[in-house]
């Protein structure tokens, strides 16, 4: 098992940007509201960079010589969430890198935090959210949404069962993150049951 303290965002006890070097917007939603589609089109639009946890870790366990690689395996297919240190230092990781080859400065951090712990380690760690934006959808037509993506997508999550432990998770461990923000006043909340373009206009 690879030895998570010794990480570099373990270890750090102050952020290592200020909110001036990086922007950065947390993007949470249940799977199949929407956000990469989004994500996306703020993309396109406005210069952001987009980091999906999601994809990172699919990466990464991909990666040749990954000392994560099936650690990371075993918990996707579980449906449950990879020990935090892994996940920030790979956005870490991800940051710094655009920062410094593509000069960006502004960041959509796409299905993070997942849970509270995640949530306060990476704003102590790494730099403090602007916001969080919130699609908010219901179950049924996430579902609808992910098994019609499951017929070409290829993800070995986008399948009923996968789907209903995923939306078990969002709700138990997400949406708390997203009620302590709103308290905070730091939730933008947009609903996602209309078409990606309806969407777009509340989102800009």
């Amino acid at each position: 098992m690879p030895a998570l303290d010794q990480l570099a965002a373990a270890k750090r006890t102050n952020p290592l940007y200020t909110p001036e070097q990086a922007t950065v917007i947390f993007v949470l939603g249940g799977p199949g509201a929407g956000k990469g589609t989004q994500c996306a089109k703020l993309v396109q639009d406005y210069g952001f960079k987009h980091l999906s946890a999601g994809d990172l870790l699919r990466e990464e366990q991909d990666r040749p010589g990954s000392e994560f690689g099936d650690m990371i395996k075993s918990y996707i297919k579980e449906g449950t969430i990879v020990p935090m240190e892994v996940t920030i230092q790979l956005l870490e990781n991800a940051m710094g890198a655009a920062i410094e080859k593509e000069g960006k400065k502004m960041f959509l951090i796409d299905g993070f935090p997942r849970k509270m712990d995640q949530a306060v380690h990476f704003e102590k760690t790494v730099v403090p959210s602007k916001f969080t934006l919130f699609f908010d959808c219901p179950e049924d037509v996430m579902e609808e949404r992910l098994i019609n993506r499951g017929k070409t997508s290829g993800r070995a999550d986008d399948n009923a069962e996968s789907i209903k432990k995923r939306f078990k998770t969002f709700v138990e461990t997400s949406m708390p993150v997203v009620d302590a923000f709103e308290k905070e006043g730091r939730v933008v909340k947009v609903m996602a049951t209309r078409s990606p373009e309806e969407v777009y206009e509340d989102v800009k």
